[in-house]
């Protein structure tokens, strides 16, 4: 018998005698895991009186984090009343996270300027009015937050797609772009009119 015959026939024996012993363990594994003494959602149960296996939340119960104190933060209102009034600071990365917002959500319908021509509307889609007639440049900021939070008319609502801080985000460019449609010369700083002027020359 060659010496690569005698290497090979234990090397056979032991791949063997693995694949038995795997067979005999997995043969003798409880299914606990996957036969687990639980309810699946819903299922009825006989152990509460109510039928029911799953318990109603504690009433007043609120989820960590979802405590929504802050009347202003999370309607848009104080007193129960729409604000003018942002809750955060308006600051270069509050607007310019506003726009990539506004890009993102609000541009298929009120287009990038916010007349109300974006591409769905041309394709058909009922035109939301532009964001610069009078009734809502003279709107409280709030009005916007709370038209994102809850929809209006055939706009729906935004709330599961866009957090309260984004929605206020989106609010302050919203009022940046209503001030760039309706800006005049006065509105310019004195340093750069020379410039505008030129080009409108």
């Amino acid at each position: 018998m060659s010496p690569e015959k005698t290497v090979e026939r234990p090397s056979r024996l032991l791949t063997w005698g693995c694949l038995v012993l795997c067979v005999i363990f997995t043969a003798g594994c409880p299914q606990e895991m996957a036969n687990q003494p639980k309810y699946k959602p819903y299922a009825p149960g006989p152990f509460f009186g109510d039928g029911r296996s799953a318990r109603p939340l504690v009433e007043g119960t609120v989820a960590r984090g979802q405590a929504r104190l802050d009347e202003h933060v999370y309607t848009g209102k104080i007193a129960g009343t729409l604000t003018d009034a942002l809750p955060y600071p308006v600051t270069r990365p509050l607007l310019e996270r506003g726009q990539e917002r506004y890009n993102i959500y609000c541009t298929p319908c009120h287009d990038h300027v916010g007349t109300g021509q974006g591409m769905v509307v041309r394709r058909g889609f009922r035109r939301p009015p532009s964001l610069h007639i009078d009734r809502l440049r003279e709107a409280p900021i709030g009005y916007f937050f709370d038209v994102m939070t809850k929809g209006f008319g055939a706009m729906p609502d935004y709330a599961a797609q866009v957090t309260p801080h984004d929605r206020w985000a989106i609010a302050a460019y919203l009022r940046a772009l209503q001030l760039s449609q309706h800006a005049t010369l006065a509105d310019v700083p004195a340093a750069v009119r020379p410039q505008l002027q030129g080009v409108n020359k």
